[in-house]
């Protein structure tokens, strides 16, 4: 009853929200967003953009990333791929693994996949990174020569309650390179390429079971648990879906506004654009490398989120 009730009031409020807007008015932002979205598609190479982030380095962990597309993949990464979300996975879904991972398996090679493969390389030099930097975006072939993997994300532009967002489908790093804040690095790229994208929010999908990956996107990320999450509508699943808002339209539709739900705070977060960001710390808080401007994002960002806390309207 009470989800019923929970969705009825869903849709009045999505009625109210139309009546304000004309007939006219509401194709035109239909068709804007899905021109946003084949914009987004159409780049191939975010790292044309993003350059500095095609190298991870921290003491004992030094990477290549490069990007590829999920009707492009070799075998071998096809493999590699259907390896690791097994390893990671298997256990957070329990039961359910049998028929997820051939929902994943489908998900995968479908082209509007994209993907940042992550390679272990021991020895970075010039002539191997131009080599690399050669290659075509949308392949993910020649594993050989660019090393080893040992994380790949991927993701797609797509839209939710009318927003254009981000959606990330997995971001999995081997157990070996885990705690080295290579999945911080990851996570900030994709916030930086959604920006890029014109998304207004980038939303992903996380197992309870899963506690760790939990605490990365809640506490060290901060990530709210979406307005869409199936827990929000009085529905009893295994997931969360959770958000990070850019814009307000975004906020309204897709995110909770309390503050992680903490002590039942009458406040939320106004975060400051990540690429705004990454500009600022680009040119006057760190050296230039990839790890520095990672760290110093972050430590801005949450500078930021803590001091410009705004009272919820009600």
């Amino acid at each position: 009853m009470e989800v019923e009730k929970s969705a009825e009031s869903n849709k009045k409020s999505k009625k109210n929200r139309d009546k304000k807007m004309t007939r006219k008015e509401i194709l035109e932002k239909k068709k804007k967003v899905q021109e946003i979205i084949k914009a987004a598609v159409s780049q191939t190479d975010p790292f044309s953009s993003f350059p500095t982030f095609r190298h991870y380095k921290k003491k004992d962990l030094s990477v290549y990333l490069d990007s590829g597309c999920g009707d492009s993949l070799s075998s071998p990464v096809k493999q590699y791929i259907q390896n690791l979300l097994k390893v990671n996975m298997e256990a957070s879904y329990g039961t359910e693994w049998p028929v997820e991972e051939k929902v994943k398996r489908r998900e995968m090679v479908s082209s509007e996949a994209r993907y940042i493969f992550v390679y272990e390389i021991s020895n970075v030099d010039a002539n191997i990174t131009l080599k690399l930097s050669k290659k075509g975006r949308c392949n993910a072939d020649g594993m050989d020569d660019k090393g080893h993997l040992v994380a790949f994300v991927h993701y797609r532009f797509t839209i939710e309650e009318e927003i254009p967002v981000l959606y990330v489908y997995e971001l999995q790093l081997e157990h070996r390179v885990q705690g080295k804040g290579l999945g911080k690095f990851l996570m900030v790229l994709i916030e930086l390429i959604a920006q890029k994208g014109k998304m207004s929010a980038v939303v992903l999908t996380v197992q309870k079971a899963n506690m760790i990956a939990m605490n990365f996107y809640r506490n060290k990320l901060r990530y709210l648990i979406s307005t869409m999450s199936p827990s929000q509508m009085g529905l009893q699943t295994n997931y969360e879906l959770l958000c990070k808002s850019f814009d307000y339209e975004a906020k309204a539709g897709l995110q909770m506004k309390h503050l992680n739900g903490a002590n039942n705070s009458p406040y939320y977060m106004v975060e400051v654009p990540l690429l705004q960001i990454f500009r600022a710390v680009k040119i006057n808080d760190c050296k230039g490398d990839s790890e520095s401007i990672c760290e110093a994002s972050y430590k801005v960002f949450a500078h930021v989120s803590l001091t410009t806390l705004k009272p919820v309207r009600r």
